[in-house]
């Protein structure tokens, strides 16, 4: 499996997201290039689809939501997260 869309520093990971807001439901899809695309709810207006996404991600990780950063892309569809000792790995991240 391509694992360029992940890496770790330390204990944290590092992730990069290719995000499709306005879907039918939240989930993880398929790794397209150095990006994992996540569907989400939410629409992309007024930072709600990256409040959505970061609720979603701790949800994944369990993490609390304080432990997910946007790094960079907070009005692009690609973005970059810092997750914080994720407790939870979803089974497509490798430690």
């Amino acid at each position: 499996m391509n694992t360029r869309f992940y890496e770790w520093k330390n204990n944290d990971l590092l992730l990069r997201v290719k995000v499709q807001p306005k879907a039918s439901k939240d989930e993880f899809c398929e790794v397209m290039d150095d990006a994992i695309k996540v569907r989400v709810t939410a629409p992309p207006v007024d930072g709600k689809a990256n409040q959505h996404l970061i609720k979603f991600l701790a949800k994944q990780f369990k993490a609390s939501k304080s432990r997910v950063e946007l790094i960079s892309g907070e009005t692009n569809r690609e973005k970059r997260f810092r997750i914080f000792s994720p407790e939870l790995l979803p089974s497509f991240i490798l430690k």
